[in-house]
């Protein structure tokens, strides 16, 4: 017997009720809702007319996708944000469909007793129409490139670190203390090179790791010269580069992540980034916490250390924030003031996005 998912496409239902928009030659009426359940090979389809009415559940091959929709009149289409979710964001909204992106947590009230591809579709289906949802934007393919060149340098990095801490455990076996640092596994490494003590073999471990490090840092320089070159190409990264605590890195890393995203205001994006109290309300009084830190670990990373640079290194400079940074420190700490200008950053840079305004360090200057 012949399996009837072998042309890629299985359905539980025949649209044989479905709006006349649906139909082919039909007049546009009313638009389905579609939500979709992203796997590698398998997609789990579910729609729904405009009055909540289960109209198709499909499985659908990779193959398969673009060609069934297609074949629909446009619609309004739901994923959870993740892997490939943007890709077929976007080749849906080149065949007319409305699309948005929802994060995984706010499709997991939805899901209806045990959890499977199918009640994720229809949990999908039913968020996506929920008043007041949060959406996730459409990364465009350039924005997708930028986060692919800090995900390899990231790992480079990684790599380094990993590298430098064996090094140094190992010399340490030989009575050979490092501080810590690529730069003093660096250098030390050139110096013990040059000493007679060692066996041949350990000094080939030492020639090795030498190697292997400088092995590193040229990639790790070639990567970031790759991303400095994208920030030439995009204006809004030369404008984020002129703020205090916001380097090459972190414009283009805060322009991937920013840039088309669905948030209402700079708050939104602080909060997103993890740069906010958590808090616990209830009977009309609210506690603060400590910083949430959620949202992207990376881009609240380089936030932090822009701001920390810029927190050490103020002195006693007169511009305005410069004051300001030096009356949070004296009121609430060196750590809280850090967070707080990195808080000051995000915010600043969802205007310079959003907005295209030209950077004002006098719009910094008010209380967070």
């Amino acid at each position: 017997m012949d399996s009837p998912f072998k042309d890629g496409i299985e359905c539980a239902k025949l649209d044989d009720h479905l709006p006349s928009v649906q139909r082919k030659g039909g007049v546009s009426m009313k638009r389905t809702t579609i939500g979709i359940d992203l796997a590698k090979n398998v997609f789990e389809v579910y729609v729904e007319d405009e009055g909540g009415q289960d109209i198709t559940r499909c499985r659908l091959s990779r193959k398969k996708m673009l060609p069934w929709f297609a074949n629909r009149a446009p619609a309004l289409v739901g994923m959870e944000a993740c892997g490939g979710a943007h890709y077929w964001a976007r080749e849906l909204a080149k065949l007319g469909h409305t699309v948005r992106l929802i994060a995984p947590q706010y499709v997991k009230p939805w899901v209806q007793t045990n959890k499977s591809d199918q009640a994720d579709a229809r949990a999908i289906c039913r968020a996506v129409q929920e008043p007041g949802m949060r959406f996730v934007g459409m990364a465009s393919e350039a924005q997708q490139t930028v986060q692919a060149l800090h995900r390899v340098r990231s790992r480079y990095l990684d790599n380094r670190t990993a590298l430098v801490n064996q090094t140094r455990g190992i010399l340490l076996e030989y009575g050979v203390a490092i501080p810590m640092g690529v730069a003093s596994v660096r250098k030390t490494l050139a110096l013990l090179l040059t000493e007679e003590r060692w066996s041949a073999l350990v000094r080939q471990f030492l020639a090795d790791q030498q190697a292997e490090l400088e092995e590193w840092d040229t990639k790790i320089e070639a990567v970031t010269a790759q991303i400095k070159r994208e920030n030439a190409r995009q204006p809004i990264c030369q404008r984020l580069e002129q703020a205090r605590g916001i380097g090459p890195l972190g414009a283009s890393a805060l322009w991937a992540k920013t840039a088309g995203q669905a948030y209402q205001n700079g708050r939104h994006v602080a909060a997103a980034l993890g740069l906010v109290p958590k808090h616990t309300g209830t009977g009309g009084k609210v506690r603060l916490g400590r910083i949430s830190k959620r949202g992207d670990r990376y881009l609240r990373q380089l936030l932090i250390h822009g701001a920390r640079a810029v927190v050490r290194q103020v002195g006693e400079q007169p511009d305005c924030l410069s004051c300001w940074i030096r009356r949070v420190v004296a009121r609430r700490g060196m750590n809280k003031a850090i967070v707080a200008l990195a808080n000051k950053n995000a915010r600043m840079a969802f205007a310079l996005i959003s907005k295209a305004q030209p950077y004002d360090v006098a719009k910094m200057c008010g209380a967070v």
